[in-house]
């Protein structure tokens, strides 16, 4: 049995959000054509999302206490926050590697919305579908929550021990058999991914970057999925936390995208937030760490590891 606040008509409802904003995104996207993002465009869409997903948690808060209580709605207001909060901290890994595909396949800027509206689109189609199936695992196999906190210490301990290497793109298999099975063109055609040349449709290099981007977001959610699910085993807050910070991302990117190389502990810290999160999953029958508690530490890890990579950013640069 699945326990969750989420009614049928408050999943309706979120889902319409969803489409409605994935439709404003295309739409823009349509009228507005392939165009460099400014960082004040950039920065003011992180805004309105940041204040979307507070305001959402408000509201929740606000029906629940009226629905189940001030406990309930505390409490789950607080696993929202914490879930939104841990998932908005690995997007940022995200967009590391966004940073590297881009480079390495040298995309104009003003081409890499597209890709990213695309990308956006199919996480979250990925995610809705293993959230659910994590739900379900989760309800008929308790035991598989030992495995997800063995997944997130043992992952956030290779990426400590990988944080200096940067992964070596031209060696990858899956781009490797793209390359050996499809046809592609030398150049890029404005920012279309198929373009017919003598009658034959080609695909083009943003193809292959829009393929890459959403391989790697199937190995940030192996990790993502988890994590919020050590937070919370209610699959509505998991998903609609997960949902904003998916949605968001893109704006994120441009806004960080030029500053990615000056947060170079950020990723320590990550890797010490999945850690934390996989230990408190495998402990939770010896001792069951507050929902406040683990918010707290998750804010002070992001907030020393922003700080250490801002100072040692100036001792290197005097």
């Amino acid at each position: 049995m699945i326990e969750t606040i989420g009614n049928g008509w408050m999943w309706a409802g979120f889902v319409a959000f969803i489409g409605v904003m994935v439709a404003i995104d295309m739409l823009l996207l349509g009228r507005q054509g392939a165009h460099r993002v400014s960082a004040r465009e950039a920065g003011t869409w992180s805004a309105v999302w940041i204040v979307l997903a507070l305001a959402f948690n408000a509201a929740l808060w606000w029906w629940l206490d009226g629905q189940l209580g001030r406990d309930i709605a505390n409490q789950k207001a607080l696993e929202f926050l914490t879930g939104y909060l841990v998932e908005k901290a690995l997007a940022v890994d995200n967009i590391f590697v966004f940073v590297m595909i881009f480079g390495y396949f040298a995309v104009p800027i003003e081409y890499q919305r597209r890709v990213l509206v695309y990308g956006v689109l199919g996480a979250i189609v990925l995610r809705a579908a293993m959230i659910l199936a994590g739900a379900v695992l989760i309800a008929r196999f308790h035991w598989i929550l030992y495995l997800f906190g063995a997944l997130l210490v043992f992952t956030g301990l290779r990426m400590m021990l990988a944080a200096e290497h940067a992964p070596d793109l031209a060696k990858n298999p899956a781009l490797r058999w793209l390359r050996g099975h499809l046809r592609v063109t030398d150049a890029y055609h404005g920012d279309r991914f198929t373009v017919r040349l003598n009658g034959v449709r080609h695909f083009t290099p943003l193809f292959l970057v829009l393929v890459m981007i959403e391989l790697s977001d199937v190995v940030f959610a192996v990790d993502s999925i988890p994590a919020i699910y050590a937070i919370t085993g209610d699959p509505f807050i998991v998903f609609t936390s997960n949902m904003f910070a998916i949605l968001g991302l893109r704006a994120l990117y441009f806004l960080l995208a030029d500053m990615a190389q000056r947060f170079r502990l950020l990723k320590y810290g990550l890797a010490l937030i999945l850690v934390l999160i996989g230990a408190k999953m495998l402990l939770a029958e010896v001792y069951k760490l507050p929902i406040g508690v683990a918010l707290g530490l998750v804010a002070l890890i992001l907030a020393t590891s922003v700080l250490a990579s801002w100072w040692q950013d100036r001792r290197g640069a005097a």
